[in-house]
């Protein structure tokens, strides 16, 4: 009897060759949209997923394909899950990246979860990494893809070892390219359809303007000072704020200014000159190891601290059980509190933690 797959459907064209792909493994697979969030004014030139477009592109795939299409309302989890840990993140300074908060609490959580319930061997996406595993350890490790301009690998590092044993990421081995040209022969309406870029659920990129609609609450406007306390200007209120940025500040200084840190006891917005963003090391939380069972001693890897950032050499301390400290060889600009630092070994995520 062949093996069932369970493939999340976005309606974009990795996803939707993500299911040609198993069909061609021999799997038994079935296709499913996940309706994360209600949008009453969708607009199809929004780069998202999600939207009623995108479901009834992924239909559409499934009808080519022969096989069977659901569409799971998961929106409430989502909201649960994501969007409220989004809103709180910023309420309290940090910087967070819902994406990350999605793959580990719905696609490879409740999405797989529910998956084992219906007797489905794995769960398929369309991320650009891969999944192997490791005789020697034990283990299974989560690898990037070989397409370097599409590797998924950073957000996937919250998987665990029973998650990636079911898990399957078929595009792994491929770049952009070859996906769109196997969707192109296939004739999916999707094949050239452009990637989803935004956030889903803040798609004009206005997170101040979606925190405020969706708390009810606005935030106060207060200073901007330098590191020495001197008021700059007034701010139009914290939650508007990243570290590192420097446009949008609304203030005429005599050179450049970016944004260090956030008072939210104070209200105040910490600017800084440019060399003083940069630092050597970090400490995380949260740690999820993927290569080894834990760290007993000093572990050198590269690191990367957002998601379009390049490698940088560093050591990895064990602080304890569930906290890293790491220290870069050279220092790094704009750490962010909330965003997630990713260990690299080679092409193989050694494990990551959220920046404390």
């Amino acid at each position: 009897m062949a093996k069932k797959a369970l493939i999340a459907m976005s309606g974009g064209v990795d996803s939707s060759v993500a299911a040609y792909l198993m069909l061609q493994r021999g799997y038994d697979c079935t296709g499913v949209t996940l309706r994360l969030f209600d949008n009453p004014q969708e607009n199809p030139d929004e780069k998202t997923c999600c939207s009623l477009d995108s479901t009834e592109d992924a239909r559409s795939v499934c009808r080519r394909l022969g096989i069977p299409f659901f569409v799971y309302n998961f929106t409430e989890s989502f909201e649960n899950a994501v969007i409220k840990r989004f809103v709180s993140a910023y309420e309290n300074g940090s910087t967070p990246n819902p994406c990350i908060d999605c793959n580990r609490y719905i696609k490879f959580e409740k999405l797989l979860r529910h998956a084992e319930e219906l007797g489905f061997d794995c769960v398929v996406t369309g991320h650009y990494a891969t999944v192997a595993y490791d005789a020697a350890s034990g283990r299974y490790l989560l690898k990037k893809s070989v397409d370097a301009g599409k590797d998924q690998s950073y957000v996937l590092y919250p998987l665990t070892q029973a998650q990636l044993a079911k898990t399957v990421f078929p595009l792994g081995e491929m770049t952009k390219e070859q996906t769109r040209a196997i969707a192109e022969e296939q004739g999916f309406v999707n094949a050239h359809k452009h990637d989803s870029q935004d956030i889903c659920f803040v798609p004009d990129g206005d997170y101040a303007r979606f925190i405020e609609a969706y708390t009810q609450k606005t935030y106060p406007p207060g200073d901007f000072t330098d590191e020495s306390g001197n008021v700059l200007g007034q701010h139009r209120g914290i939650i508007r704020y990243t570290v590192g940025q420097r446009k949008g500040l609304g203030l005429a200084l005599p050179h450049p200014m970016y944004v260090k840190e956030k008072n939210l006891g104070a209200n105040r917005v910490v600017l800084c000159d440019n060399a003083a963003l940069f630092s050597r090391e970090l400490l995380a939380g949260d740690l999820n190891l993927i290569a080894v069972s834990a760290i007993n001693e000093p572990v050198r890897v590269s690191a990367r601290v957002r998601y379009n950032q390049k490698e940088q050499p560093a050591t990895v301390y064990a602080v304890d059980s569930d906290t890293i400290r790491v220290v870069f060889d050279e220092p790094q600009r704009a750490i962010s509190k909330g965003q997630a630092v990713v260990l690299y070994q080679g092409d193989t995520v050694f494990g990551g933690a959220t920046i404390l």
